[in-house]
């Protein structure tokens, strides 16, 4: 009874905040427009302060930023009042963090950095706040209602705001056509950028280990070494080497769906054609490229005369049980 009761709980934690969530982007409007044209018309850096639980999401969002494109460091609103101020230029872009719109320390704050004329970006869920009226762009983080059941600790709002931080790191990237490649320069000693640094050849899955069927091999077996290598996919190749077609996960999952039975079929029955594939001389960070924008987890590599050397694996690429995410 009572771990069903701390299952049912757990469960409407997660939809108070998709409540929030939602609330927020349905918020997001020409203020957000704004709010991404003046970081990116800044010529200097992103300024993020907050204090409390609003300063800890701060400095998340800081350290996404300059893991993606966008120069930014953390202010902390008292530190600030006693001699940090002195690092906050004049054309830096300030973003100010409080829920509430009415912390102390963080307003106090404000009022220096408008006499130095710096843009300031309101990140608050409070309209006519202080913090909101101070602000030269106003976000929007209102929420319905915070998670906590007593409203008291910072739940749903601190989810919120984390959440339009990368809405913002995101739209920023894609302005500034910020690239896996950028990504590694700006990781040079992180286990990402050292794979990013190589050539596919060094990084794709070859021989025996790469799931492979001829044309006319029956539809289970198939699905036996796509089931048994276990990368996503598995390879057509023809007698002569050449590159047939691929069958991946989705492929099966539809024709499961469409209500087709699988016996009686082969390979080349169910395979796409003509598959998206790449060359062993590409660097792997433009492979990351390649499947961030066509939305693919595999990439068959070929010769130039399309012959199959090897397979190409997100999981993999990215060092699978020993990579850890850096932003």
């Amino acid at each position: 009874m009572v771990k069903h009761m701390s299952i049912e709980a757990a469960k409407k934690v997660l939809e108070i905040e998709e409540q929030g969530l939602a609330a927020v982007r349905e918020n997001i409007g020409e203020e957000f427009l704004a709010a991404v044209e003046a970081i990116v018309n800044c010529p200097t850096r992103l300024v993020i302060t907050g204090i409390g639980k609003s300063g800890i999401v701060g400095q998340k969002i800081s350290a996404t930023l300059n893991s993606i494109g966008t120069s930014s460091f953390f202010l902390h609103p008292v530190e600030a009042l006693h001699g940090d101020l002195g690092m906050v230029m004049a054309t830096d872009v300030v973003l100010a963090i409080s829920y509430s719109g009415e912390t102390a320390e963080l307003n106090g704050l404000l009022r220096s950095l408008k006499a130095r004329g710096n843009t300031i970006i309101g990140m608050t869920g409070g309209a006519k706040s202080t913090l909101a009226m101070a602000s030269d762009i106003f976000l929007n983080i209102r929420i319905p209602a915070e998670a906590c059941p007593l409203g008291l600790a910072p739940t749903t709002s601190t989810t919120a705001t984390m959440a339009l931080g990368d809405a913002l790191g995101v739209v920023l990237l894609n302005r500034k056509q910020f690239k896996a490649e950028d990504f590694r320069f700006n990781h040079p000693g992180g286990s990402l950028g050292e794979r990013l640094k190589v050539k596919v050849a060094e990084v794709m899955i070859t021989g025996s280990d790469m799931p492979m069927v001829a044309p006319d091999q029956d539809a289970i077996a198939a699905l036996a070494e796509l089931n048994s290598k276990n990368v996503g996919a598995v390879l057509v190749v023809a007698d002569t080497g050449m590159l047939a077609g691929i069958i991946t996960d989705g492929d099966v999952r539809r024709y499961v769906l469409d209500a087709e039975a699988l016996e009686g079929l082969c390979a080349a029955d169910l395979m796409t054609k003509h598959p998206l594939t790449i060359g062993d001389g590409v660097l792997a960070a433009d492979a990351l490229s390649i499947m961030q924008q066509h939305e693919v987890t595999v990439l068959p590599v070929v010769s130039e005369e399309m012959r199959l050397v090897g397979l190409l694996n997100l999981h993999k690429l990215l060092g699978k049980g020993e990579f850890r995410f850096l932003i």
